[in-house]
Parts: C-alpha cells; structure tokens; sequence
C-alpha cells in the first residue's frame, strides 16, 4: 500500500509540477505584454473546458480541463485584411475561410477605443520579447532547478575508492557475464586489491580522482607498475600490470560508437574494478553547462524526431523494445516519477533529487519545444515578427510603406501543426502504456 502511495505522490509532483511550469511559461508571455499595454483577456493553464475561473482587472486567470498546454490570449494578434481586400466567406475554400475566420476572431478581440492596445501594432521587438518570454521563463526555471539539483542535493559522483573487484576478465564482445574456466583472472584480484581499498596512486602519479584513475590504467596496458592503496589506515604498495582487453568505444554523451552498424571496440588497460559513488556538490559554475548539455540533447532529439516517432511505433505496435532515450509523453514522464518515488532502497534525499532533476529536464523541454519557428508555438511567432520586420526594412530601403505582414493567412499551418502534435501525442501516450520506458528496464 505505501508503494502504491509513493508511486501516486510521484506522478501528482509531475502533473503540479507540470502545472506550475505552463503557468510560469504563460506569465513569461503575460508580463511583458501587459508592460508594453497589450489587453490580455485570458491567462489559461489547459484547453478545453474551463474547471474554474477568476477576473482580476481586465484578465481572466483560470485552469481547463486538458492538461496539454497554456495560452493567454492578446488583443489584435493578427493584422486587419488590406483596405481593397476581397471579402472572404465559406464558399471561397476551407483555409481561406479558416484565415478569416482567424481576423474576425482577432477583430473582435479589440475593445472599442483600444485599437493601439493590439499586439500586431507593437514594434517588432516588443512582439519578440513577449514571444521570447514563455520559453525564456522555462530556461529560467530550469537553470534554478539544476542550481538545486547541483548545488544544493549534489550529483553522485565516482571516488578512488573500490567498491567491487572482478575475478575474471571478460572480453566485451561475450554476452555471458559470469566467469568461465579458461578466462584469465583480473589483475586487481590477481594483485590483492579489496573492496574498500582507497586508491592513492597509480604509476607513481597522485589519484586526484576516478577518472584520473581510469585513464592511467588504461594507458598502462601490459606495463607492470605499482598501484598504492590504504587500507584500515594503512597505504600498501601492490604490483600490478593492467591486462590489455576489448572495450567498447562511447562518446562524450555516453552512447555506444558504432562503425556500419557494428559497435566500435578498442583496446585499453583494464584490471577489473569498480568504484564507490558518492554524493558531492557541484559549484556554480557547473549549472549553465548541464543546462546547455540538456539543450543540446532535446535539440538533437527533436531535429531527429521523424525516426524517433517511427522507432517508437515500431516497438509500440511491435516486439522491440523502446529507446530509453526517446521521447516520451507526459505519462510516460509520470510514470517514470512514480518508479523514482517508489525506490525505498535509495535515501529520501536522493529521490527528491531525481524528482527536481525530472522537472528540470521537462522545462528544458518547453523551452526548446516551443521555439520550433512553426505556428502556433512561440517559434512561429517569433518569426512572423522577424519576417514581418525584414519586408517592412527592405521596402524602406526601396522608399516604400509595407504593409504588415499578414500573419494570419499562416493559420493553415497552424491547423496542420496541431494535427501532427496531437498525432504525435496519441502515439506517445500509447507506447507509453503499452510499452513504457521504464527505470528498471521492463
């Protein structure tokens, strides 16, 4: 009954914790708009029907049924038709009418007497830094809680001291894991390190750290040297010549290099041990590169998000087994804090860690989601004022007056965006319960 418990309270941290993060994104739009005299009419976490509402001023704040998304809507967010226009009505096609239906909307969302309280009249900096501010607000939020995660919990980090020793050397291209006759032994054990033995030394060099650690011994491949260890307060000195092995090869980003399909190997040092973490604060000069690593891995994870949502159908409707790395949807996210919150073997500390550390990672998301330059998401935005800002400069230049760019004739595109994300969403909540991505690995 308590797992079941912890698992409820995990995925309710995610689904307010989701919350608070729409809103804050949504305040990140509001704010600006409102200091630079932009009539908002709502601030809305969700879509579809509204669970509850309050007026302050001229604003409707409020929660909606769908959990999905926010919006504030803005007085006059699309240019009115050019004077001399055709009429558009149902009968000149779907999208044209689809367009204007979208001017109407925006038409009458402008109060008598406020005409110049409507964001298409703002300068285009102005409608960039409203745009800018949802997603901005999402980066912001992160970076507080990777601050958190790293200052404040710290991350676990390997040490020099031993934690396991192996008793054999298995070439990594076997697919056995337990020792066979035949299998050479490891140097470590071979040389009588213990679990518990501190590494002081290797080749007479100082061991600063594991990785130090790591590299000497791979570079000292078939070399006898010297390894120094203390032990229940003692430093011994052992004899030890690392055995040159198999390894396979990984990036910085820790995934496996592979050449024509096949996994790259090389041969290094190794003598078959393995070290204890422990937890250590970062400075804060280690937030903003976690930050931007994360930017960087949602970046590639989107820019290669055809296939990803192709592998995932092929294991959703399939007997493969899903990416660990790929997307997934906001229950699948659920899930994964609710698998977090129910590791009774591992301190509260931590687990409130990787719950923080959870929504970091979904605000790095949002930021780099919603700057996707395609209506309707703050991308698409965005780049209406930029485009809008480059025709209206090069018609100067031309001694011209553009008129403003006619923003709302890119409503189709909106339509279709729309399609594909809630496409897109369907099948992730699906493989997300049929096949989900799942910490223990099942």
């Amino acid at each position: 009954m308590e797992a079941v418990l912890l698992y409820v309270v995990g995925v309710l941290v995610v689904v307010v914790g989701l919350a608070v993060s729409i809103g804050l994104h949504e305040l990140g739009h509001l704010w600006p708009a409102k200091r630079f005299g932009v009539r908002v009419g709502q601030w809305m976490i969700g879509f579809g029907p509204t669970l509850f509402s309050k007026r302050f001023g001229e604003t409707e704040y409020g929660v909606k049924a769908i959990p999905l998304g926010g919006y504030i809507s803005m007085s006059g967010m699309f240019p009115p038709r050019e004077p001399g226009g055709e009429s558009r009505d149902a009968s000149t096609g779907f999208f044209d009418t689809l367009v204007q239906d979208a001017r109407d909307v925006s038409a009458d969302s402008i109060h008598d007497g406020e005409e110049e309280r409507s964001f298409w009249r703002l300068a285009t900096w102005k409608r960039i830094v409203i745009m800018l501010g949802g997603p901005l607000m999402n980066l912001l939020l992160a970076t507080v809680l990777y601050a958190i995660v790293l200052c404040g919990f710290g991350i676990a980090v390997p040490s020099t001291t031993v934690a396991s020793v192996s008793e054999c050397v298995i070439a990594a291209s076997e697919e056995r894991t337990e020792c066979a006759p035949g299998d050479p032994l490891a140097p470590a054990a071979q040389a009588g390190l213990e679990p518990g033995d501190t590494i002081v030394a290797v080749g007479g060099e100082p061991a600063t750290g594991w990785a130090e650690v790591q590299q000497a011994i791979r570079e000292l491949a078939g070399r006898p040297t010297e390894l120094v260890v203390e032990r229940d307060g003692q430093e011994r000195t052992l004899e030890i010549t690392p055995l040159a092995t198999e390894r396979y090869v990984f990036d910085e980003r820790g995934e496996q290099v592979e050449v024509d399909g096949r996994p790259l190997t090389e041969t290094v040092g190794f003598i078959g041990v393995g070290p204890q973490y422990e937890i250590q604060q970062q400075p804060a000069t280690a937030v903003l590169p976690a930050v931007g690593d994360n930017v960087v891995r949602v970046g590639e994870l989107i820019l290669n998000l055809p296939q990803r949502l192709v592998d995932v159908a092929t294991a959703a409707f399939g007997p493969g087994e899903r990416d660990p790395n790929g997307p997934m949807s906001v229950v699948g996210v659920g899930r994964m804090a609710g698998e977090i919150a129910t590791l009774d073997q591992v301190p509260i500390v931590e687990r409130v860690s990787a719950m923080v550390q959870l929504l970091a990672s979904l605000n790095v998301a949002l930021f780099v989601f919603n700057l996707i330059p395609l209506m309707p998401l703050d991308g698409g935005h965005i780049l209406g004022a930029i485009v809008d800002a480059v025709r209206r400069g090069w018609a100067r230049l031309r001694g011209r007056v553009a008129a403003p760019l006619d923003t709302a004739k890119w409503v189709p595109v909106t339509l279709v965006v729309t399609g594909v994300l809630g496409v897109m969403s369907a099948l992730l909540i699906y493989a997300d319960i049929v096949k989900p991505i799942s910490l223990f690995g099942g």
